[in-house]
């Protein structure tokens, strides 16, 4: 996820927003185009802002030993333990479907509708009242300046 210089390494691009429903069996479907990116197994996993990530094996691997290789103290071992707890390989069924665990459900609030929304490297899935609700603080406008002259962010 995270370079050594801590800036995004962006190969796999998701885009795009599906609005999509979770049944009582904690199934929800992937749309295809996501799928396609996604491989035929990917990791389901605990996200930041109360979110969940879905993530290729191969970035979900490079996601892993990254924490692995943070120092040894307590937050370290507090993130490690976030992340790889709450992580599942899953595989889409006949229809793109993926079951989520209830504690992923439970962590992310998810009741009837849910939003898969691309973000880079992974696919996040919002409980839609949630994602409705995630309005920065700061306008988008402040929020792109801030990061262009900290980080050189280009448009």
């Amino acid at each position: 996820m995270v370079d050594s210089d801590t800036k995004w390494e962006v190969k796999a691009m998701f885009m795009g927003e599906f609005n999509h429903t979770i049944d009582p069996k904690n199934r929800v479907i992937v749309p295809a185009k996501f799928r396609e990116g996604l491989g035929e197994k990917f990791v389901v996993s605990a996200g930041l802002d109360g979110c969940l990530y879905l993530m290729k094996n191969e970035d979900w691997e490079s996601f892993a030993e990254s924490l692995n290789e943070l120092p040894i103290n307590k937050e370290s071992r507090q993130l490690v333990r976030f992340f790889m707890r709450n992580a599942q390989e899953c595989e889409p069924d006949k229809q793109g479907r993926i079951i989520i665990p209830q504690g992923l459900v439970d962590l992310a609030k998810l009741e009837k509708d849910v939003v898969l929304t691309g973000a880079g490297k992974k696919v996040e899935i919002w409980s839609k009242e949630r994602l409705d609700g995630e309005t920065p603080e700061e306008s988008m406008e402040d929020i792109v300046e801030k990061l262009s002259t900290e980080y050189g962010l280009k448009f």
